[in-house]
């Protein structure tokens, strides 16, 4: 039982008891002088009726006559005139008034006796009879039982008022306790509240003084892991100069995304190269230098952040050199990419060189999945030594292969998808989850997505989203894909994880329709978790009431792919997320590169101090799972734990 209601439960009990002793002290008093008046009533009555009929004694008529006006006047159980000389009753009135509406009980309880006076009747100077009086209770409870009611119902009305009060007195002053039992929470979800108001009370003060203390000191440890471990990345992956990704962050990509099963998709890798860097140095000097490059990496940004999902693919390999991973770009897109670029980067001239030559040139190179990446490179560098030596322009664009054209290909995709969402020609793979400790030991299965061909064939979706996404349909595949899950789920009771995208995040409409879904299939709460990639975040806001509406509802949420965006930690701390998993590109050879190492390592430390779990993506070696098994990583998930496979 809570505090509030010990407390609240004793203050009731103490006042039952202060007003149900008042009340028994009370009746018993008035009891006690009902007696007496009864009595008095009894031997007044006795005493006038004896002198009334002292000089009518002789005359049996009147006797009877005023016995009778006497008993009818009050409340007497009995009136007798006794004749002394032969003890014979000479007159006797006996009855029981009108009813009055008491309870028997109550009678019962009071025991209240009828009450008796008498007075002698003389003749001259003898005693001729006696006359006997024997007052009736009935009145007196009577009024005792209306004073009864009228105690109980002050009793009932202070009782409630006092109950009333002291319940929002206590609720006011137990505040703090509810808001630390939401600090512990809060806690457990990642969360870090502090009381800004500190109760009066002087014990709850130094209680909710000390409870404040010890989040902010846990939000303070967590917050130096983060800044460390957006350090450790920063060091191991970030360009000092320009800010931009480096050559290890951008190699790492280029393998997931070219080479990778699920994240492979087609798209172009575009490099960029400053002309004469050295030279440059010499004529400007190095502080002129850097800022040009530093000028050419926000060109970068500002042209590549038209274009989603390729603005963190930037990179600086070395020198003057830059590369652009741009997966899901059609060959116009492209173009339009190097062509804004071109003409961005005219107007940087290098100031005091003998002639008007460009600062940079720029080579395009195609890429499917399953390129090999350092073929994808050759293809790459070799457009841009063309692109050096054409007139007119400064840049160049390789296939591979001869390529169907762009709009018999995008009508191709638009009426495969468009068929494919209407018939629901997709099906659902299931890649396994498990204990990194205990293999054999199943989390939960992620659910993917394969699309089938006019031939039958299934395709990853790495070949179709950047489509779904061109054509502004990942929201439509979303809601087949929960329909689908939520159907699968009623036959059998393991744990699912299915991923979202941002169309959905961003659509309220859309997103109305898959909580309103879930809310229809409650039974499956706690099986389910939806995952959003790093990537797709939306807005805090929306992740947010997201994150909340799930929990309301019993599903989870989590974020995956995550790493590039380490410092955006402190804020996903808040949603009491289910777990984090860390990109595929940084558990790739884990075992023999220390820095992916380091970075991880300051990762756990960081999720630890929040207790938030780690799944790790694209395990693909024994060596890579032995050293996320050391770190503590808690699940693992990829090729050499299973792959993914329709539900047997």
């Amino acid at each position: 039982m809570s505090l509030f209601k010990q407390l609240l439960i004793a203050i009731c009990l103490f006042l039952a008891l202060a007003f149900t002793g008042s009340f028994v002290v009370s009746l018993e008093s008035s009891r006690a002088q009902y007696v007496n008046q009864l009595r008095s009533h009894a031997q007044d009555a006795a005493t006038a009726l004896g002198l009334s009929l002292t000089p009518q004694i002789d005359d049996p008529a009147m006797v009877e006559l005023m016995v009778s006006s006497i008993f009818d006047s009050g409340y007497f159980a009995s009136i007798r005139v006794i004749d002394l000389a032969s003890g014979k009753v000479m007159v006797e009135r006996s009855g029981i008034p009108s009813e009055v509406r008491v309870p028997a009980w109550f009678v019962d309880l009071i025991g209240l006796e009828p009450a008796g006076g008498d007075a002698i009747v003389s003749r001259g100077w003898q005693q001729a009879a006696r006359v006997e009086v024997l007052s009736h209770p009935m009145f007196a409870i009577a009024k005792l039982w209306q004073s009864a009611l009228g105690s109980l119902g002050w009793l009932l009305l202070c009782g409630l008022l006092s109950g009333v009060l002291g319940a929002l007195l206590l609720r006011r002053q137990l505040q703090p306790l509810d808001y630390m039992v939401e600090q512990s929470h809060a806690i457990a979800r990642r969360e870090f509240l502090s009381l800004p108001e500190l109760p009066r009370t002087p014990e709850l003060r130094r209680v909710v003084q000390a409870m404040n203390q010890m989040v902010e000191k846990l939000k303070a440890l967590f917050q130096e892991q983060a800044e460390r471990s957006e350090k450790l990345r920063a060091e191991a992956y970030q360009d000092g100069l320009t800010g931009l990704a480096n050559r290890r962050y951008f190699e790492m990509q280029l393998q997931a995304r070219v080479s990778g099963e699920e994240q492979a998709s087609s798209g172009y890798l575009l490099l960029l190269r400053v002309n004469d860097l050295a030279g440059l140095n010499q004529r400007l000097g190095g502080q002129r230098t850097d800022q040009l490059l530093r000028e050419v990496a926000e060109q970068l940004r500002r042209q590549c952040g038209h274009y989603a999902g390729i603005n963190n693919l930037i990179s600086r390999s070395r020198g003057g050199e830059f590369a652009v991973l741009a997966p899901g770009l059609v060959r116009e897109e492209a173009e339009q990419l190097a062509h804004n670029l071109e003409l961005e980067l005219s107007s940087l001239l290098a100031t005091g060189a003998s002639d008007v030559s460009p600062v940079a040139h720029i080579g395009l190179a195609s890429f499917s999945p399953g390129d090999a990446p350092q073929a994808l490179l050759g293809l790459a560098d070799e457009a841009l030594n063309q692109a050096q030596g054409l007139p007119g322009r400064t840049w160049a664009c390789l296939e591979k292969s001869v390529a169907p054209s762009i709009a018999d290909e995008r009508h191709a995709w638009h009426r495969l998808l468009d068929q494919a969402l209407d018939q629901g020609r997709f099906r659902l793979f299931f890649q396994p989850v498990v204990d990194s400790r205990q293999p054999e030991r199943v989390l939960h299965h992620k659910v993917l997505a394969r699309l089938l061909d006019e031939q039958g064939e299934t395709l990853a979706a790495g070949r179709f989203l950047p489509w779904l996404e061109r054509f502004g349909w990942s929201a439509r595949l979303d809601l087949l894909m929960l329909d689908q899950v939520l159907g699968q789920m009623a036959g059998h009771d393991q744990a699912l994880a299915m991923n979202l995208s941002a169309a959905s995040l961003n659509d309220p409409r859309t997103l109305s329709r898959l909580l309103d879904k879930l809310r229809e299939h409650a039974h499956l709460a706690g099986r389910l978790t939806l995952e959003v990639a790093e990537a797709q975040l939306p807005e805090h806001g929306v992740l947010e009431l997201l994150a909340r509406s799930l929990r309301e509802l019993g599903f989870a949420l989590s974020v995956q792919n995550f790493g590039g965006r380490f410092s955006m930690i402190g804020n996903l701390a808040r949603l009491g997320l289910a777990y984090l998993k860390i990109d595929g590109s940084y558990i790739r050879a884990i075992d023999l590169e220390d820095d992916k190492r380091l970075f991880i390592e300051a990762i756990q430390r960081a999720a630890h101090s929040i207790d938030l779990p780690l799944i790790a993506e694209r395990v693909e070696t024994a060596g890579e799972l032995r050293v996320l098994r050391e770190m503590g990583i808690q699940g693992a998930q990829g090729q050499l734990l299973g792959e993914p496979k329709p539900w047997a």
